[in-house]
């Protein structure tokens, strides 16, 4: 199975985690590929809406270009949606972090396995914190 494909695949896991605790949530037709900053998935419920970049890895870091944050980081500024990235590490579940929380290299961001189990948050954590926290 491709990268793409797996990737698609955890698109759809989390849409449907998602709709599972009653929250709407879609993933959007070509994030990634068209030259507007559109996240990976677009999840809202009680006026709360949440910008997602998706990554899913069997390493024990995710990279993610400065491009990538930064358009989440615009999509949010310009809808008032949260920013998110959305990470699932081999056999451990999703966690979510903000844009503030990756690490950075001088040419990318990084999220490791370690500080995502340590700040990330968990799907229940997010889904029922006051927004923006």
């Amino acid at each position: 199975m491709g990268a793409k494909t797996k990737g698609t695949d955890a698109e759809r896991e989390l849409v449907h985690l998602l709709w599972a605790q009653d929250w709407a949530a879609s993933r959007v037709a070509g994030s990634g590929s068209i030259k507007y900053p559109v996240p990976d998935i677009l999840a809202g419920k009680d006026k709360r809406l949440l910008a997602i970049e998706c990554k899913i890895t069997k390493s024990d870091s995710q990279y993610l270009t400065k491009e990538e944050v930064a358009d989440l980081k615009k999509y949010a500024a310009i809808t008032g949606a949260e920013p998110y990235i959305a990470v699932r590490f081999a056999r451990e579940d999703w966690r979510f972090l903000g844009p503030d929380d990756l690490d950075v290299t001088p040419t990318q961001f990084v999220v490791t396995k370690t500080c995502a189990l340590r700040h990330g948050k968990l799907l229940a954590e997010l889904i029922t914190a006051p927004k923006g926290i």
